[in-house]
């Protein structure tokens, strides 16, 4: 009995109650979020996906699309094309590798970098609008990372 949810001493009452689904709950905070950032982000042309890839290219600088996908979690599927219309917006430049020509190296062109000083007020904003505490930020970060860890060995113990 160790009191963790799908554990003996879960504390759910009826399992099939939607507000009582952390599924849920985790969907409902997630659109929620993305709704935020949809207005700080309209006058830069950014939708919130893209954002996140401009934020770790920021942070990392030119990176393998195949990182890029590691690191934001998106498949190639899903990433190529917003990484097309990030270049046709002049926010990005997609390369050909020399070492190795099946890989495609993306790099943040000066515009891309521009916008980084005109997006730089939207941690402000957002910090501003979810009523929490810096610890209750980073508790929260801090169990989401481990949920995502834990759901994600799951699957993969599931599927082997």
């Amino acid at each position: 009995m160790d009191g963790t949810i799908g554990g003996p001493a879960g504390s759910l009452h009826d399992p099939l109650v939607v507000d009582d689904q952390l599924c849920f709950v985790l969907y409902a905070a997630s659109r929620a979020m993305t709704a935020r950032y949809r207005p700080l982000l309209e006058g830069a042309g950014l939708t919130y996906p893209q954002y996140l890839v401009m934020l770790a290219l920021w942070n990392q600088g030119s990176l393998p699309v195949k990182s890029l996908g590691s690191t934001l979690q998106l498949d190639y599927g899903t990433l190529t094309p917003m990484l097309k219309r990030l270049e046709a917006n002049g926010l990005v430049r997609r390369e050909r590798r020399a070492d190795d020509e099946r890989s495609v190296q993306i790099s943040v062109t000066e515009e891309g970098m521009r916008l980084r000083e005109r997006l730089s007020d939207v941690p402000l904003a957002i910090a501003g609008s979810v009523g929490l505490s810096l610890e209750e930020v980073g508790l929260a970060k801090d169990l989401l990372r481990r949920l995502t860890t834990n759901v994600t060995a799951a699957l993969a113990e599931q599927s082997a």
